[in-house]
């Protein structure tokens, strides 16, 4: 038992010193390797601690090892563009003054929801709340918004050419008034990127590879 007190100090003590010495982003939002490493290494801390048939040295050579790999990724990332390019990622303007880019969004694995979820945990509730919307390397989101803003929760009606059943009952809006909108746009509903609607009925409105429009719509009910 105290072997293992012991061990378990002694890499505590490595961990940290390690962690210290990888800087400061290792503490906030980290770069893809950045968590890889941190994976790699919480891994290799709990092999020799738990197993005292290992010699404890090896999971000390193993962590400096990571550290020193680190250390060259992180030379490379700073003296290479390219390099960094591969290693990070790029930032992905998702929103630009055309409305949402759903190439972007497909490319980073996310859809309209996705997006939108993102927008509401930086406190934007409507997608035109912000000239431009992008992800940066670290998967954080960040936006220029605009002056003045949209002071009514929107609600999506459409994504990615689909219609939300539930929120329709929310919002207390048939599906035939949505056909009904359609129609009246000359869209057909695949066609439709994106619609969100506020409570005071106006809709956020984008089509497939065209820029958004806000248009209004009558509701049964404002919210």
């Amino acid at each position: 038992m105290a072997l293992i007190f012991i061990r378990t100090a002694i890499i505590f003590i490595t961990l940290l010193f390690v962690m210290r010495l990888m800087g400061k982003s290792q503490i906030g939002e980290m770069q893809p390797f950045e968590f890889v490493i941190t994976l790699l290494i919480a891994e290799l801390a709990c092999i020799p601690m738990a197993d005292t048939t290992i010699p404890l040295l090896y999971g000390i050579v193993a962590i400096v090892a990571i550290f020193i790999l680190h250390q060259v990724v992180m030379l490379l990332d700073m003296k290479c563009s390219p390099v960094k390019a591969v290693i990070c990622g790029r930032p992905s303007l998702v929103i630009t003054k055309d409305g949402l880019d759903e190439y972007q969004l497909k490319k980073n694995n996310l859809d309209v929801s996705d997006l939108i979820e993102s927008m509401r945990a930086a406190g934007y509730f409507n997608l035109d709340d912000v000239y431009y919307g992008l992800y940066e390397a670290n998967g954080s989101f960040s936006a220029l918004p605009k002056e003045n803003v949209t002071p009514s929760l929107a609600v999506t009606l459409i994504d990615g050419g689909k219609i939300n059943k539930h929120n329709l009952q929310v919002c207390k809006i048939t599906y035939s008034d949505v056909e009904n909108f359609l129609k009246e746009q000359n869209v057909k509903l695949k066609k439709v990127l994106v619609m969100t609607v506020d409570g005071n009925g106006r809709v956020y409105f984008q089509q497939r590879g065209k820029a958004y429009k806000i248009l209004q719509m009558k509701l049964g009910e404002t919210w």
